[in-house]
């Protein structure tokens, strides 16, 4: 049976997304369970580079596949992994089509990920799989490099411990709603995950429009993600 985070591979890589990137089949479990050597969450260097993509919206301590082969973007993973290996995935708003070559316009709110595993192959594509760090708000671009470098401030996701207990009834709100609305054949995330990254677990992985995945992404704590996420499922 497949996990949450798989089907949703299964999906995306048959509908073939926009140019820019594809979601690479590294591993299975991969979504879920990516390596931990990674920098501190809630801190990032001067500048990141940008990933924009129309349909991939990434999520603090979840892990996303993807598979590179654009020249400008093999050239930004390239320059990452000499360095940080920090790169800022943004959602390109509709509309991107007209300049997609060029730098159409972005969402200011994005999430930054450390490359934990990659594989480059002879044509000179790059498999990545990019764990989630910290949300940020772009704060300007640079435009010296042929893909887009940007300030960016990140973004604190402060859980309160007051705010534990109404977290932990959410998860089992959506927990008890998911198994409702999923695909047969198709199983929750690990229960053994922390409140915290079930959250971003079912936020990046539910099958929702991209715009609403990204109100998701765009919420100031995790309790607030939540809270969205259980009324947008008490709604199907």
């Amino acid at each position: 049976m497949l996990t949450i985070a798989a089907a949703l591979l299964v999906v995306v890589h048959q509908a073939a997304p926009v140019a820019s990137g594809r979601r690479a089949p590294i591993t299975a479990a991969a979504e879920q369970t990516a390596p931990r050597q990674e920098p501190a969450a809630n801190t990032l260097p001067a500048e990141i580079p940008l990933f924009p993509l129309a349909e991939v919206v990434l999520f603090p301590g979840v892990s996303r596949p993807l598979l590179i082969f654009e020249p400008r973007y093999r050239a930004m993973v390239a320059d990452a992994l000499k360095g940080d290996k920090i790169i800022g995935m943004v959602r390109l708003r509709p509309g991107y089509e007209k300049d997609y070559e060029g730098r159409p316009p972005i969402d200011s709110i994005g999430s930054a990920g450390v490359i934990a595993d990659y594989e480059q192959y002879p044509d000179g594509r790059y498999a990545i799989l990019l764990r989630g760090l910290t949300t940020f708000r772009v704060i300007s671009e640079d435009q010296r490099k042929p893909y887009r470098l940007a300030r960016a401030e990140p973004i604190q996701e402060v859980l309160k411990d007051e705010e534990r207990t109404s977290l932990s009834t959410l998860r089992e709100r959506i927990a008890q709603r998911l198994d409702v609305v999923l695909p047969l054949g198709v199983e929750p995330p690990d229960p053994s995950l922390e409140d915290t990254q079930y959250i971003n677990v079912v936020a990046q992985a539910l099958n929702m429009p991209e715009e609403s995945r990204q109100r998701l992404l765009e919420q100031n704590s995790v309790l607030a993600r939540a809270r969205m996420l259980a009324e947008q499922l008490d709604g199907r």
